[in-house]
Order: structure tokens, then C-alpha cells, then sequence
């Protein structure tokens, strides 16, 4: 029987690799994690933390001045110091960085901080041109974001480097019409920056109901964040004075100080070396896994954003976990893709689980659809106009909620127990029957009519 270095060599220190290495290590195998850049990947160092603390300061420019509303005197108006909370937010990434390294370090994973190529079925080489075998090898290396090929694309930043800026922008364009562009219109804006969205077609935050993205977008422009559809990126020009000169397609050239590209992310297998070991890619450089996630190299396992399944932090957990305790825990286990809750965290943030309108009336035919629209109790007083809406989707034949979609304050946090709801297969009756907690906005999930 070949004798290997590790009984499992990981490719990422990630989320998903994390979880990966940590448990296989709980189960006895021998394992190593490399991770060329910081241990915690990209939501814990430049992802889903960084953000949601910008988030967060975010929303403090909207409290502060709803607050007089309610009796508290503000100065009027208050300043705002980006350094401060971008090397505050810099310091928390910091803290989880070494709570993440300090769980492998106890779990006795060993951490190698290096780029690890793949060399063949069972070995890398390092960085330092040393090789080192395992039993089995687990590619966790993520995504990166894609910059669109146009001249000039040089002269602007992506997420990577969004929460290291020097200074806040007077003005922004962010390109693309995702949830990461949706988000940095929101903090940027919030934080005073005239913001642009640009995207290259007419639909924002496609794959979420149509309903409440229109409302994001209606509260979005009455705020103030200007949008730009069906404009393709043609060039950017950098002026002496710094300032960029953004050319779009069936749009005027837009001058703006900063350009954050936030067109989606690819996995990163590029110089991976996965063809040495005979393992399969699609035509985006995403690792092709069955169930088991398991290459088509059958030493050789894939997990999270790189496999390009779903690209969430929880579901590359949620891999990382199954290959564990699959492979080494004797606990035969596969993920279920089905309702996975997600959230945009907009100003205002917006939520869903299960399926859309359109998508339930194309699955099922037959359904019902029942809808809240208010406007919190908060912005009531506050003056705010801002109006929430919440969504339920039921098939009409069994009364199963098969979808529950919204936009308003804090939605995110109500969509996890919604999540478990739509999961267990509850019906309308269900809900019906819940007593009310009065006042709160949940309150509107069990009172629809």
C-alpha cells in the first residue's frame, strides 16, 4: 500500500476548506491545509464580514437622522471618518483570521502558507519547489472577481481591494447587477458618495422575484443611486487629474473618481494544475463533482465556490462538512441544494427562500400568491416613506408554501426561521394558525389575506 505525506492535502483554508480540514482531523486523518494568502478565505477576509461591517456603519447615516424623530439631538449635520472604520473593520478581520488559524492549529491541521499546485492524483509542489503526497487531495481555492476585458480595466478596483481605499469617493460607478453590486450602491451611497450602477442588461438581481427587486430599485433611485442598463463596459480613460472616464454602451461617458467591478467571480483553477491528475472542468474553470463531490479524478475532491454550484459561505460549509464526515466519519452525507435561503444586504435589504413567482407558476402551474405591503412602524415616525413588502408563494392544490420573498428592514434575519418553514413543508393554514407577536414586521408573515 503506497505511503503518502497526509491521508488528505487541502487546497484553500476557506470557509470550506476549513470546516474540511477540521473535521477530517476530528475523524484521525492526517491532514494538511495550504493557503497562499490568510487563513478564512474570502467572506472572513475579503467577503461577507468586511461587508456586512460596512453595512452596519452604513445604516448609522440613516439612523442619525431619523433619530431627532424620536427625541435624540443630533448634530446636523455629523461627520463621517472612512479610515476609522476601515481600519476597524480591517482589525475585526484580523481577530477572525486567528480564531480561524487558532481551530486548525487545535484540531492539529497543519497549516502550509503556500500555493499549492496540483502535480498528479495524489501530490502538489509548494512553493518552494518541494512536493508532498496524500491520500486524497481536496480543491477548496475558491473564486476571484472577473473584471470585464475593455481598455483601461486596469484603472478600476474589485471587492479585493474595495476595503483597503484610502479614501471615500465623491463619486463611484460600480458595474454589475448582482448582490455585491447592489450592496457597495448601498454602503457607498449611505456614506455619502454619489453612486452609478452600470449593468451590461436590463435586469438587476436576477434569480430573485421580480416584485421585490422592482421595489429595491424604485427605494434605490429615490434615494438618490442613479442606474445605468444595457451598458457594457467600451473603456475607461484616467485623466491627469486621477478622475476616470467611464464609456458605456448607449450611454453618454460618465466622469467618476473610483470604478468597482462587481461582475461576478470565476473559479480559480487557472495554473492549478487539476489536468495533470485527468480533472474535469466546465467552460467557466469550475470543478466538475458528483453528489460525493468527487472529481472525475477519484483521488481527487472539490468543494465551495470553485465547483460553482451555489456560492455561498454556509453551502461550502455544508460541503466541507459532507466530504468529512463521508470520507473519514463513516457518515455517508450529501448537501441538499433545495431552499437555500440568501439575502442582499441593500439599503433596504431584500430576502427569499424556495421559489419565485415566476418560477412556481412554470414548477406548479396552479398557484397562490399572498403579499404585505407596508410601511414599518419605524419609518412612520421617522417621516420615511419606504414601504416593505413581503411575499408568500403556495401551491394551489396542497396549500404548501413553496416560496416566501421580501424587502424591508432587517428581512435578513427573518428569512432564516422562513427558511426552516418552507424547508419543512408547512402550508398557508400553518401560518394562519400562529398567533401574531404584535408589534413587529413578522407579524405580516402570519397575517396575510
Amino acid at each position: 500500500m503506497p505511503q503518502y505525506d497526509y491521508d488528505l492535502f487541502v487546497l484553500g483554508a476557506g470557509s470550506g476548506g476549513t470546516r474540511a480540514s477540521r473535521v477530517a482531523a476530528a475523524h484521525g486523518a492526517r491532514v494538511a491545509v495550504a493557503e497562499e494568502y490568510r487563513v478564512g478565505g474570502t467572506c472572513v477576509i475579503r467577503g461577507c464580514v468586511p461587508k456586512k461591517l460596512l453595512v452596519y456603519g452604513a445604516h448609522f447615516a440613516e439612523d442619525l437622522r431619523d433619530a431627532k424623530h424620536f427625541g435624540w439631538d443630533v448634530p446636523s449635520p455629523c461627520s463621517f471618518s472612512w479610515p476609522t472604520l476601515r481600519d476597524n473593520v480591517m482589525a475585526e478581520v484580523d481577530r477572525i483570521n486567528g480564531a480561524y488559524t487558532q481551530t486548525l492549529d487545535n484540531n492539529g491541521v497543519e497549516i502550509i502558507h503556500s500555493r499549492a499546485v496540483v502535480t498528479g492524483p495524489h501530490s502538489v509542489r509548494l512553493d518552494d519547489g518541494s512536493e508532498k503526497t496524500a491520500e486524497r487531495i481536496l480543491i477548496a481555492v475558491g473564486a476571484h472577481p472577473a473584471i470585464p476585458e475593455c481598455p483601461g480595466h486596469e484603472h478600476g478596483i474589485t471587492s479585493n481591494e474595495v476595503f483597503h481605499l484610502p479614501d471615500l469617493p465623491k463619486r463611484i460607478l460600480i458595474a454589475g447587477g448582482g448582490y455585491i453590486a447592489n450592496e457597495f450602491a448601498g454602503i457607498f451611497h449611505q456614506f455619502g458618495s454619489h453612486v452609478i450602477l452600470a449593468n451590461r442588461s436590463q435586469e438587476l438581481l436576477r434569480g430573485y422575484d421580480a416584485q421585490i427587486r422592482d421595489r429595491l430599485l424604485q427605494i434605490a433611485t429615490m434615494k438618490g443611486i442613479e442606474f445605468r442598463f444595457n451598458a457594457a463596459f467600451r473603456g475607461i480613460d484616467k485623466g491627469e487629474d486621477g478622475c476616470l472616464t467611464v464609456h458605456l454602451a448607449n450611454h453618454e461617458p460618465v466622469v467618476v473618481d473610483c470604478v468597482l467591478f462587481a461582475t461576478g467571480r470565476r473559479p480559480n483553477t487557472a495554473g492549478l494544475g487539476l489536468e495533470s491528475a485527468g480533472v474535469e472542468m466546465d467552460e467557466l474553470g469550475a470543478v466538475k463533482v458528483d453528489a460525493q463531490n468527487q472529481s472525475s479524478c477519484p483521488s481527487i475532491y472539490a468543494i465551495g465556490d470553485v465547483t460553482n454550484r451555489i456560492q455561498l459561505t454556509p453551502v461550502a460549509i455544508r460541503e466541507g462538512q459532507a466530504f468529512a464526515d463521508t470520507v473519514y466519519g463513516n457518515k455517508p452525507t450529501t448537501v441538499d441544494y433545495d431552499c437555500v435561503p440568501a439575502a442582499v444586504f441593500s439599503h433596504p435589504p431584500l430576502a427569499g427562500v424556495g421559489l419565485t413567482e415566476a418560477e412556481a407558476r412554470e414548477k406548479l402551474g396552479s398557484i397562490k400568491v399572498y403579499s404585505s405591503d407596508f410601511r414599518p412602524m419605524k419609518n412612520v415616525l421617522a417621516g420615511r416613506n419606504e414601504r416593505a413588502l413581503y411575499k408568500m408563494v403556495c401551491d394551489a392544490q396542497t396549500d404548501r408554501v413553496v416560496g416566501i420573498h421580501m424587502i424591508g428592514p432587517d428581512v435578513p434575519e427573518i428569512i432564516q426561521a422562513c427558511a426552516v418553514a418552507v424547508k419543512a413543508g408547512l402550508t398557508k393554514a400553518d401560518f394562519d394558525a400562529t398567533v401574531a407577536l404584535h408589534p413587529s414586521m413578522a407579524e405580516e408573515l402570519v397575517l396575510m389575506r
